[in-house]
């Protein structure tokens, strides 16, 4: 029965994402708002979600290091395998924005605050005020640079069709609704599967919800790329990360601080922040190819080699 479920959620997940991208499209071309903030914000915030739900409900029944492990294991499969995945499916990647001088510092300063934050072994309440504090600064930056012209390509059938508020936010929400509600049974049915198998909850907390929660991401990124609007997808994963820090460790640190085991986890936390070098690595390079896929899908396979 879970194998059914982990199929039906993979499709909802697949059908959702395209009502998120499309409609998101008609947002940002109503406002002549670029492809990147709406994937930074919007579509960021939202993919986000099952995340946030996840650490949320561990902190709360006193799981700290499924709560942690689940945002470590998002930022590197974000990364690594999104990324990876997009920028290796792409055939020609030229976002307009100087993602490098706009972005980059995005990409760093969440993971610097964090080993700042656990080198007592803990996340407090007073570090989850800051990590929102630090997300209210992400969306004041983005919303400064929200007054760049929209210079992607555009579906034209959406140039054709006139604006509609109401159907426009319903389509959304439904969007939403699939992709965050597929991700939720993917994760079950994949947990339920792997516990068969008799895998540790550490593995199930860092693998399989990291991975179940970041499907959003993914198949909003690859559509999206798909679509031609690179800037979305690359401002999808920031935007993501950004988020995941913030309000996600945010959020569930102020529910219970947050413990984890600096020995028992230093390979992955090095992982996660080899990733985000290698983000940035790709972002001064402009390496959005085959090139910079493979770095990231390396870092990747070393991650997943060590579980094994």
């Amino acid at each position: 029965m879970d194998f059914v479920i982990f199929t039906v959620a993979m499709t909802a997940l697949i059908y959702g994402a395209d009502f998120v991208i499309k409609e998101s499209e008609r947002i940002a071309l109503q406002f002549d708002i670029s492809h990147y903030v709406i994937g930074a914000t919007l579509i960021a915030f939202g993919t986000s979600l099952p995340e946030m739900a996840a650490s949320m409900m561990a902190s709360y029944a006193g799981k700290s290091e499924m709560a942690i492990a689940n945002v470590v294991g998002s930022v590197i499969f974000n990364i690594t395998l999104v990324l990876g995945i997009v920028f290796f499916i792409s055939k020609k990647m030229v976002p307009k924005r100087d993602l490098f001088s706009l972005d980059s510092a995005w990409v760093v300063i969440p993971v610097v605050l964090f080993f700042i934050m656990i080198q007592d072994g803990e996340i407090s309440r007073t570090d989850g005020v800051l990590y929102l504090l630090l997300m209210i600064s992400y969306l004041i930056f983005l919303f400064g640079s929200a007054k760049e012209t929209l210079e992607s390509d555009i579906d034209e059938e959406l140039l054709k069709e006139k604006f509609n508020w109401g159907l426009t936010i319903a389509l959304l929400l439904v969007g939403f609704a699939l992709t965050i509600g597929g991700a939720n049974f993917v994760v079950e049915s994949g947990t339920n599967i792997a516990r068969n198998f008799g895998v540790s909850e550490w593995i199930i907390g860092l693998f399989l919800i990291a991975f179940g929660t970041s499907l959003p991401e993914l198949v909003v990124s690859v559509v999206a790329i798909k679509k031609g609007n690179a800037e979305m997808s690359i401002g999808n994963i920031i935007g993501s990360n950004v988020a995941n820090f913030s309000m996600v460790l945010g959020s569930a640190s102020l529910l219970s601080p947050l413990s984890i085991d600096l020995i028992a986890t230093k390979f992955d936390l090095f992982i996660m922040a080899a990733a985000s070098i290698t983000l940035v690595f790709i972002l001064a390079n402009r390496l959005y190819n085959k090139a910079g896929a493979i770095f990231l899908l390396i870092i990747l396979a070393l991650f997943i080699q060590n579980a094994v």
